[in-house]
């Protein structure tokens, strides 16, 4: 439904109109030949004159981007546009904030860390194991350094992810794992493989920013999963699949980006037997399950036994963000058209970047590695913890692990106006409206532990905290 905002805000009601039906055309909302809404229905939503609905559409068909059709009404006219994610939605919606900010982050100095960022500081890599694994696969002449690599993915390191995969109770063998160039691509797979446009999906909310503009590159109906200190809001999660019937629930088991949460197996459970009722697919993402000390944690994926869950994740958190190598675990008959997908759309997956991650994970310098990450960001959690409690900030929960911390501001203070003047700081925050649409969104940011331990992060928080610009406009 369009919304009447634009109407008030714009400088004539018939430009308004206009506008509100452009950005529809722009956005693929309505494709070339739908009908337009009733010039009455059109008026009444938008609290408007019938004959302002009039004029607005005459002006559209002598732009050449309405045609009128005798006794049948107006219809879009024209070829199919170009999909431009960033008019999809509003100025102010998390896909906006979050192509300006992403853009923004990755053109940003690489030495500089930003208490918001989705990445651990370079420093915190394995350089030497990396350099290590670069001169191996330079000296092995039985690797094929100029080859695409095979369909489904390098071998090896396919049967290294089931033995991993394995160790945290998803049992997959190596015929069930596709290797893609990130998670993202992963996920990307599972839609075209199980979504057609308009297809409902539920996501997790507060959720992992980039599926937002991944969702709408797919032109499906986005609905939010609401999740409590706990977990995914059960009760709120059957309602949801009960009313709106979602094709797919994406979710994250371990270290939740952004909350931090990690999924108790009685909750676990209890989504499992919605997801068979409802049939429902899950997407689990496993990007974060290195970060894990102890007994492995909850799984869907391990529960189900990959019968409605594909597991994804990648290694750019651990080994390198520079490393493009990502990974789907599914069930054996949806794993050939899968990698059919895969070669239509992207022919293969980096064979360089396949055997270099092979050596990485099988040579024993990556589990020390990995233990001294694990010490390093647990003595860093709680270091910023307590930073955020002497700002004022109240974390949402107290992970047992992982990288992201979401906290709530003092009331009265809105995430987006701070994130913006601390930016002016040289200090890159994540303001909870990324995360969420949800109205309490603005009373939250994200951090990332290892990348928020500079004095200077802390001090640029709390100036923009006390700057009178930084409160809520009511």
């Amino acid at each position: 439904m369009l919304e009447r905002s634009p109407v008030a805000r714009a400088p004539t009601r018939v430009a308004a109109v206009m506008a509100s039906l452009k950005a529809r055309i722009e956005s693929r909302a309505l494709a070339p030949g739908a009908r337009l809404p009733s010039v009455r229905a059109l008026a009444s939503a938008l609290a408007v004159s019938k004959t302002t609905v009039v004029e607005a559409y005459e002006r559209l068909v002598a732009e050449g981007e309405v045609t009128a059709r005798r006794g049948a009404g107006f219809f879009v006219a024209g070829p199919t546009r170009p999909l431009v994610l960033a008019q999809t939605c509003e100025p102010r919606e998390p896909v906006a904030d979050w192509l300006r900010s992403h853009r923004a982050a990755l053109a940003a100095d690489p030495d500089v860390v930003q208490p918001g960022s989705g990445w651990l500081p370079e420093s915190w890599m394995p350089e030497a194991g990396i350099q290590r694994a670069l001169r191996d696969l330079a000296r092995d002449r039985a690797f094929r350094k100029t080859h695409y690599d095979s369909a489904a993915g390098y071998e090896p390191l396919r049967r290294q992810l089931a033995v991993r995969l394995g160790e945290r109770g998803v049992v997959a063998s190596p015929e069930q794992i596709v290797l893609t160039d990130s998670t993202t691509q992963a996920i990307d797979l599972a839609m075209r493989f199980l979504v057609q446009p308009g297809d409902v999906v539920a996501v997790d909310d507060p959720s992992y920013f980039r599926l937002l503009p991944l969702l709408k590159a797919h032109r499906v109906e986005v609905v939010a999963a609401p999740l409590t200190p706990e977990g995914p809001d059960v009760e709120a999660l059957g309602a949801l699949f009960a009313a709106r019937s979602p094709r797919l629930y994406l979710t994250v088991a371990a270290f939740h980006n952004p909350t931090g949460l990690s999924l108790s197996p009685a909750v676990a459970h209890r989504i499992l037997k919605l997801v068979e009722r409802h049939q429902v697919v899950v997407i689990e993402d496993e990007i974060f399950a290195d970060f894990e000390s102890g007994p492995p944690g909850t799984r869907l994926a391990a529960f189900d036994g990959l019968e409605r869950v594909i597991q994804v994740g990648s290694y750019s958190k651990t080994v390198s963000a520079a490393l493009r190598c990502g990974y789907l675990a599914l069930r054996p008959d949806w794993v050939d058209p899968v990698v059919d997908l895969k070669l239509a759309t992207a022919l293969s997956s980096g064979h360089f970047a396949a055997a270099f991650l092979h050596r990485m994970l099988t040579e024993a310098g990556y589990r020390r590695h990995l233990g001294a990450l694990r010490t390093r960001l647990a003595d860093a959690m709680g270091r910023t913890l307590t930073r955020l409690r002497t700002a004022g900030l109240t974390p949402w929960i107290e992970p047992r692990g992982g990288v992201f911390l979401w906290a709530r501001l003092p009331d009265g203070l809105d995430a987006t106006a701070i994130a913006r003047l601390a930016l002016a700081e040289g200090v890159g925050l994540a303001p909870g409206p990324v995360f969420s649409a949800a109205p309490d969104a603005h009373a939250y940011l994200r951090f990332n532990a290892a990348a928020s331990l500079s004095p200077h992060s802390f001090d640029a928080l709390e100036r923009a905290m006390a700057n009178p610009a930084a409160r809520m406009r009511r």
